[in-house]
């Protein structure tokens, strides 16, 4: 689909030297910056759902919670403060 915009001069400089850069045309670069624009401003949060689970089966890493208890045992308890 085409459309009509206005863009100031000083920004398509810009915009054509970026371009000639990347030896793209400056539509190229327009569309790749709409599209970069839209994934920022997305409200998709399926990555979450997508990353669940990514450590599962390490046997790396350790437990967590014996990493907190391990690193507070050398503190004083909070009734000494």
């Amino acid at each position: 689909m085409r459309i009509l915009t206005e863009i100031p001069d000083e920004d398509l400089a810009k915009l054509d030297a970026l371009a000639a850069k990347s030896k793209t045309s400056r539509a190229a670069a327009i569309r790749e910056a709409v599209k970069l624009y839209l994934v920022q401003n997305d409200d998709d949060r399926s990555w979450i759902q997508r990353g669940a689970g990514y450590w599962k089966g390490r046997d790396d890493i350790g437990d967590a919670v014996e990493y907190q208890r391990a690193m507070r045992e050398d503190r004083r308890p909070y009734e000494d403060i």
